[in-house]
C-alpha cells in the first residue's frame, strides 16, 4: 500500500514537472515571437518626406505628418522632429508621427522710413514682423522720426521676424543726457558734490534749522509772555555757515530716479 502511494506521488511530481516545462517553453516561444516583431525606430531628422516614408516602410512602420513649422535651419519638406524618438523599440505596424519644416519664413519688409516710431511698429506687426533694436541719434530732423531701418525697405526673403530702426532725437539730446540718481544721504557735502560733478548735476542746499526755543505751556491762568530781557530767556541761534563737512540728511530726487544734466539736486544738510 505504501509503495503504491509512493509510485503515485512520483508520477504526479513527474507530470507536474513536465507541465511546468511545457508552460515555460510556450512562454519563451511567445516572447520570442513578440520580440521578433519589434524593430528600432530609425532616425528620420533631416530626411525628405519620401526618404522618411521609405525608411519607415522598410521596417514595417508607417509615417504620419502631424505638424508643419517654419525653420531657418531645416530646408522645406524635411523632417524637423519625430515621435517615438530614434532608437525606441516598437512593434511592426507602429505609426511614427513627424513634424515637417516649412523652411525660413519669407516676408516682405515695408518702408517705414519717415514715419514716427509708434505708427511704424503698428505697420510692422500687421506684416507679422517684430520691432527689433531701436537706436536714437541726435539729428536735425524732427524728434521721433525713423531715419533708417534694417533690413532695408522692400527687401524680400526675410528669414528673421525683426526690423531694427534708427530714430531721430533732438540735436541737444547729448547735452541732456540722462543718468540714474545715486544715493548721497550720509555723505559730506564735499563728497556728494564730487560724486555729482561728472554728470553736470548741481546741489541746491537747505540747511537743517536750529531747534526752536521751547515755550512754556499755557496754563490758562493768564501768565505773561516771556520777557526777552529776562536772563533765562532762550534766544534762537542762527544757522551755522554751510561747510563742505556738513552731512546730507535728505535728497530729492531719490536714489534710482532718472535725472538729466543740469537738473538741481535738492538736499538738506545737518549743522556742523
Amino acid at each position: 500500500m505504501k509503495r503504491s502511494f509512493v509510485r503515485l506521488l512520483s508520477r504526479c511530481m513527474a507530470g507536474l514537472g513536465l507541465a511546468l516545462i511545457v508552460l515555460l517553453c510556450a512562454f519563451a516561444t511567445m516572447r520570442i515571437a513578440i520580440h521578433g516583431r519589434e524593430v528600432a525606430v530609425p532616425n528620420l531628422s533631416g530626411l525628405s518626406d519620401a526618404e522618411a516614408a521609405t525608411a519607415a516602410k522598410k521596417l514595417g512602420l508607417s509615417l504620419s505628418v502631424e505638424n508643419r513649422f517654419y525653420s531657418a535651419a531645416v530646408a522645406p519638406n524635411r523632417i524637423l522632429s519625430q515621435l517615438p524618438s530614434a532608437g525606441s523599440r516598437v512593434r511592426r505596424g507602429w505609426q511614427i508621427r513627424v513634424t515637417e519644416s516649412l523652411g525660413g519664413q519669407h516676408l516682405d519688409v515695408p518702408d517705414v522710413v519717415g514715419q514716427s516710431e509708434r505708427p511704424a511698429s503698428i505697420v510692422l506687426r500687421r506684416q507679422q514682423l517684430e520691432l527689433g533694436t531701436v537706436v536714437h541719434l541726435p539729428a536735425p530732423a524732427p524728434a521721433g522720426i525713423i531715419l533708417a531701418q534694417s533690413p532695408p525697405p522692400n527687401s524680400s526673403g526675410l528669414t528673421g521676424p525683426a526690423v531694427s530702426l534708427l530714430v531721430s532725437d533732438p540735436e541737444d539730446a547729448a547735452e541732456r543726457a540722462a543718468y540714474v540718481m545715486p544715493a548721497i544721504v550720509g555723505l559730506s557735502l564735499g563728497t556728494a558734490s564730487a560724486r555729482l560733478a561728472p554728470a553736470g548735476l548741481r546741489i541746491s542746499i537747505t540747511q537743517e534749522p536750529a531747534p526752536a526755543p521751547s515755550e512754556p505751556a499755557d496754563s490758562g491762568s493768564g501768565s505773561p509772555a516771556p520777557n526777552p530781557l529776562d536772563p533765562s530767556f532762550d534766544v534762537p541761534t542762527a544757522p551755522e555757515p554751510v561747510s563742505s563737512s556738513s552731512i546730507v540728511l535728505t535728497q530729492s530726487p531719490q536714489p534710482g530716479h532718472k535725472i538729466v544734466r543740469g537738473e538741481p539736486i535738492r538736499v538738506t544738510l545737518s549743522p556742523r
